[in-house]
């Protein structure tokens, strides 16, 4: 049996708003994350992921009163992450809502976070987020960043990936920097090495654009698609992204149908 891909939107929150800029920069209001979850789950999203993007750089907690009131409102997997820096922060997300946890910056500041959060929760309460960017600088051309994007650090994606993965990351929610809000297409070539190397499901961010960007994405590995700001805008529905994938021969989820 074929997968069916998912199509996740992904709500960029700041201050209890839904923000959306271009390379994680130049943040604009996009509405209000409460009624966006609401109208996504009504169109037929598989999943939200809801990433509280100022949370690490305020050096604060993510918002729980937003994510409790988000989960509220859907009932399909809710993936929340920013801020969180130990199991217990895990547990306390699980308690208003989520179903998954992404952790990025902490992860990287101590590693064993990833093992303490999978040996706890287990493997599929973990989505290890990589904000990554092209780089000269790496074996592989392409380098983690942190703090939203704002700070490049020396880390290999592609060898931070395979570690994140052997301790006990779930899934890899792979977002393009250089990509992020260009609306030019996703980055085939970051996708396809992170297919290579992956064990667990890939989910590809960053630079989708219009319907047809989403297929090819697919192709080149990706498990699941996350997008912003087409989703946001009302460029794109879910229903003429699944579209764009059905007519390219890729299944995808009817709305309803259990994950």
């Amino acid at each position: 049996m074929t997968l069916a891909t998912r199509v996740i939107p992904c709500l960029d929150v700041a201050a209890g708003r839904v923000v959306k800029g271009v390379n994680f920069r130049n943040l604009r209001d996009m509405g209000d994350p409460v009624e966006l979850a609401r109208l996504y789950f009504d169109q037929g999203a598989d999943e939200l992921t809801f990433l509280d993007v100022t949370a690490t750089v305020d050096e604060r907690a993510t918002t729980y009163e937003v994510v409790r009131r988000t989960a509220e409102q859907v009932f399909i997997p809710l993936t929340v992450g920013g801020g969180v820096r130990s199991a217990d922060d895990v547990a306390r997300l699980l308690s208003v809502g989520a179903d998954k946890v992404g952790v990025n910056s902490a992860a990287i500041a101590r590693p064993a976070l990833i093992d303490e959060i999978a040996d706890r929760f287990g493997a599929q309460v973990l989505v290890l987020s990589l904000d990554v960017k092209r780089s000269d600088a790496a074996p592989s051309g392409f380098v983690v960043t942190t703090h939203g994007g704002r700070v490049a650090t020396e880390l290999d994606a592609l060898a931070w990936a395979r570690e994140t993965i052997d301790r006990g990351a779930g899934e890899l929610l792979v977002n393009s920097i250089d990509a992020d809000g260009t609306k030019k297409g996703f980055d085939l070539e970051l996708i396809g090495l992170m297919r290579e190397l992956s064990s667990v499901p890939v989910i590809a961010s960053g630079g989708a654009g219009v319907a047809a960007d989403f297929p090819p994405a697919v192709h080149a590995g990706a498990d699941a698609l996350l997008a912003a700001s087409v989703f946001h805008s009302r460029q794109l529905s879910i229903a003429d992204v699944k579209a764009a994938l059905e007519a390219d021969g890729i299944p995808t989820r009817r709305t309803g149908e259990s994950a």
